[in-house]
Parts: structure tokens; sequence; C-alpha cells
């Protein structure tokens, strides 16, 4: 087993993984919807993913796995959203800190823990992060893996701020507003640097998170153990 330190995990997430994106022809019933009327539309896919048990929520555990070919790098974390408290877990090193009290010390452990976290709870981020970001949603888009009917809902981040500013998220939904594939594109370009699939969707303590992310070639998957919700 192989760990790999969080600024060279980054890039092996956000850039080594670029992927050639098919080119298809967008259906002619592909729509633009107003972006005025998108702020309740994240609130409903938000909520089809279980937010309305986030109040609840007193510590999350998880550990986050990527296995490219025979490699396999993982880290843990334990999260006490009521108080910001992170613990980060890898290769043997433990360290607790206080979100509201990262120095230049502790940057890149915490961007570490922003990136999992939000591969992790990406459909509260759009609840969470909704003032940071301009969206705007596509009705009948075929997906980028599956080829699947879908809404695109697309969000593009501020240019200053945050770890990744810039960047850009295009969510492949359901008819239930599920999450099943999505693509990152750094810096808003138009080709995607990452596609793949959210699957392995597990119910706990009323949260719906997906577990398991796939390429369409399948050399590369980003998946989640040991998830663990503790409640008031």
């Amino acid at each position: 087993m192989k760990f790999l330190p969080y600024s060279l995990l980054l890039v092996l997430l956000l850039f080594s993984c670029k992927e050639q994106a098919e080119k298809s022809e967008t259906p002619e019933s592909a729509t633009e919807t107003a972006e005025v009327e998108t702020a309740d539309f994240l609130q409903q896919v938000a909520q089809q993913h279980g937010y309305a048990s986030w109040a609840t929520v007193q510590e999350l555990h998880f550990t986050f796995n990527v296995d490219r070919g025979d490699n396999h790098y993982e880290r843990s974390w334990i999260w006490k959203p009521k108080t910001n408290e992170v613990t980060g877990i890898s290769a043997g090193d433990t360290t607790t800190y206080l979100r509201s009290a990262v120095d230049s010390t502790l940057m890149d452990l915490d961007a570490g823990f922003i990136n999992d976290k939000y591969w992790l709870l990406a459909p509260y981020q759009l609840v969470w992060d909704r003032e940071n970001f301009e969206h705007s949603t596509t009705s009948g888009v075929a997906a980028p893996i599956s080829g699947a009917p879908s809404e695109k809902l697309t969000i593009v981040y501020g240019s200053e701020g945050g770890y990744t500013p810039g960047d850009a998220y295009d969510f492949y939904l359901d008819a239930d507003k599920v999450i099943r594939e999505w693509a990152f594109r750094k810096g808003n370009q138009e080709e995607p640097n990452m596609i793949t699939t959210w699957e392995g969707y597990q119910e706990m303590e009323g949260l719906k998170i997906a577990t398991d992310h796939n390429n369409a070639e399948g050399g590369f998957r980003l998946h989640f153990s040991n998830v663990q919700v503790i409640t008031e």
C-alpha cells in the first residue's frame, strides 16, 4: 500500500486524470433554464441526497481512497461539523485542527480535507457554496459516460478565494435529481479534466452518499470506505 501527500494527490485527481470526453451532439430538446429558477433547484438536489438529515450530524468519519492500476492511496478524516474540528489521518500521522484557525502549516492538510469532503458531500456543497458560484441547468442532455438522458447542472466558482478559484463542475442528474455522473473543468475550460460516475449510493442516518466513482475506461476508481455518521 502506498500513500501520497496531499499536493501530489490533488494533482493526480484534478490534472493527471484528464479524460478525453466523447464528442456527442446535444439533443435538440436541450433547453436552457433561467438562472433565477435554479436556486430552489439546488436545494431540491441536496434534499434528494438527504440534506434534511444533515442538521443532526455530530461527527462524520470517512476514508478517501484512490486506485489507479496497482497503486492505492488513502487518507481518513473525522469531521465535527458543529465545531468545525477536523482530524486527518494519513500514513500513520494524525493531526487535529479547527478550520477557523488554519495557518500556513495547515493549508495543505486543510485543502486535502476540502477536496475529499467535496467528493463525499458535493450535493450539500450546492447549498453551502451557493453564494460563491454561478449556476445554470440544461435539460435533455446525454450523460457523458452512460449516455442516459439527464438534466445537467453547471456551477462555476468565482475567480477569487478558495483553493481552486474559477473551476467548473457539470452534474448529470436523473429524473429524481440524483447525481449519476459529473465532470470537473479546471478554470472553466471547455474540455473536462475528469469525468466519473456517481454510484454505490448508501443511506446512513438519512444521508444518501455515493461511495464509488469510476471513469469510463475503468483504470481509475475513487471510493469511500469506513463511512460513519454519528447523530445527536
